[in-house]
């Protein structure tokens, strides 16, 4: 029979030892189901890039939709699994702009997708980047949620990624029509979310400084 004591000691070993694994699992994200779905994503670029130059375009049609899933599914099993994370919330966006910008770069250089809407699509892109780097220099902003449109402009940009893959395995005369509805769509939502996000970026920068000038 154990003595009052060493039974104290012992449970208080064992609280500390489950908290301790708590803990480990807090500060290791990437353990997280929804993380690894999302590395996942970023892991078959490479195959897919690779699958489009050799022409193998039922197997990149293929990866694509795998992609597409595990982007579906990280979101919902983070909310299901209550497993939400600040890494998974950088990282998310991260994965899809990595995919779809490889995508819309190699689709162009294979003639699949015109040069235009590609550098519209870059120019914005690296616009935001920018943007975020001065609202984080200059006001410590580190969040910043995607807006309607952008949400719309990822949206049309994987239907165009899409219907541009399927394009190269059927004739049937919807997809062309999918295909050119996408692109353009994608050229208008690129100008639009691009336009309001600069707007959203500069009235916070303008509240930020009307605030810290009335604090003087």
């Amino acid at each position: 029979m154990l003595r009052p004591g060493v039974g104290l000691r012992f449970g208080i070993k064992s609280v500390e030892s489950a908290m301790s694994d708590v803990s480990s699992t807090r500060l290791n994200p990437f353990r997280t189901a929804p993380n690894l779905l999302t590395l996942l994503r970023i892991c078959l670029a490479p195959f897919l890039v690779a699958a489009i130059l050799d022409n193998h375009y039922g197997l990149s049609f293929v990866l694509f939709v795998a992609a597409g899933l595990t982007d579906a599914l990280d979101g919902t099993l983070a909310r299901v699994l209550k497993q939400r994370s600040m890494l998974g919330q950088y990282l998310d966006p991260v994965a899809d702009k990595l995919l779809l910008s490889t995508l819309f770069l190699v689709l162009t250089h294979e003639g699949l997708i015109p040069a235009r809407v590609t550098v519209m699509v870059f120019g914005r892109d690296v616009g935001i980047l920018v943007v975020s780097a001065i609202l984080y220099a200059a006001v410590g902003r580190r969040e910043f949620s995607p807006s309607i449109f952008g949400k719309a402009n990822t949206l049309v940009q994987v239907a165009a990624v899409a219907a541009v893959l399927l394009h190269q395995l059927t004739a049937a005369h919807w997809v062309a029509d999918v295909r050119l509805v996408a692109l353009d769509a994608t050229m208008v939502l690129t100008v639009v979310s691009g336009l309001h996000y600069a707007w959203v970026a500069g009235r916070r920068v303008g509240v930020v400084a009307g605030n810290g000038s009335g604090a003087r």
